[in-house]
């Protein structure tokens, strides 16, 4: 029985420990994904900022700009790209709103963002856009992959239409998480005039008639949490400039923006919420059951080979009877 045991215990040994990495390099990443479904919002804002007068062509001095940011997961969209593509894809329909402290339209830019569901990698596919400009992205963009890496990766800014690298800063701790910070750094960037402006009359069209064009840097930072790649905070220090041209009226340049771009606090709180929750599911796949089973696994081969030795230890003598004891008769 004790043979019979071992055996079975020894099986259970090599079936834990062969199962521990299937978890963590086979099923995790096919298993583990962006859900297609998926809808989040954003806000930040700009206090103390400066915001272009498109009435008067001045830049004035506002208590705050808001910027709402909202991802909808397309699931048509996406479930029509996988048939051609072979792979799990996520449509993100995102819109930028930007307005002023009178409540009222600064600027309203749409963009689509394709990408892959298991590793956030760009998908190519017809619908791809910012603004309603074709656009070819590389790089990531709003989400790291999981299990984010200490190092840099390519972002894609849709102001600009182009990739950059996004450096990684190090390490630091950020609501209790310990998360990576990145930053990036846009140069003075000729960029193209939102389509939808706050001012009737005043089109991209008739801006560049003109002769007028449209300037723009940042400094873009990220607290990103490395086991989820989702940030937990973002920031910019963001700037865009109309420059020459006859719609300035002879000025060689005026500010259109200007200010410190920050997450409100409610999101930053209810970000780290959801990020928290979700690293307990990557953890799971990633760490906790593939160093469990292998745990597991450990004990299960000790407790074999213990009662295998126990089997395998010899009979102890039988012991003599009292018939043994009596003098042979001669």
């Amino acid at each position: 029985m004790r043979r019979r045991a071992s055996l079975v215990l020894l099986a259970l040994a090599v079936f834990c420990a062969a199962l521990s990495p299937l978890l963590r390099w086979y099923a995790f990443p096919r298993l583990v994904k962006i859900p297609a479904n998926q809808y989040q919002d954003m806000v930040l804002e700009a206090k103390d900022a400066t915001l272009l007068d498109y009435g008067t062509m001045k830049p004035r001095n506002v208590s705050k700009v808001t910027i709402v940011q909202t991802l909808k997961g397309n699931v048509e969209a996406s479930e029509k790209i996988e048939r051609t593509a072979g792979r799990d894809v996520v449509v993100w329909d995102g819109l930028s709103y930007v307005v002023g402290p009178d409540g009222k339209m600064v600027s309203e830019i749409p963009e689509r963002y394709i990408f892959d569901a298991h590793t956030q990698e760009p998908v190519h596919a017809d619908g791809e856009h910012v603004d309603g400009d074709p656009v070819r992205r590389e790089g990531i963009e709003f989400k790291w992959p999981f299990l984010t890496e200490k190092r840099d990766y390519t972002y894609f800014d849709a102001q600009a239409r182009v990739s950059a690298p996004i450096h990684y800063k190090g390490t630091r701790t950020f609501r209790g998480l310990e998360v990576y910070y990145f930053e990036q750094t846009v140069p003075w960037t000729k960029v193209p005039m939102p389509k939808k402006l706050p001012v009737k009359g005043i089109t991209p069209e008739s801006v560049a008639k003109t002769g007028t064009t449209r300037w723009y840097t940042t400094k873009r930072m990220f607290w990103v949490d490395p086991t989820t790649g989702g940030p937990v905070n973002g920031q910019e220090i963001h700037k865009e400039e109309l420059r020459g041209g006859t719609l300035l009226g002879g000025r060689e340049k005026v500010t259109a923006f200007a200010g410190h771009v920050k997450m409100r606090e409610d999101y930053i709180d209810s970000t780290v919420e959801l990020v928290s929750a979700q690293r307990q599911l990557v953890l799971l796949m990633t760490s906790y059951l593939p160093w469990g089973l292998l745990g597991l696994g450990a004990g299960l081969l000790a407790l074999a080979l213990v009662l295998e030795a126990r089997g395998r230890r010899p009979a102890e003598p039988a012991g003599d009877d009292d018939r043994s004891r009596e003098p042979v008769a001669l």
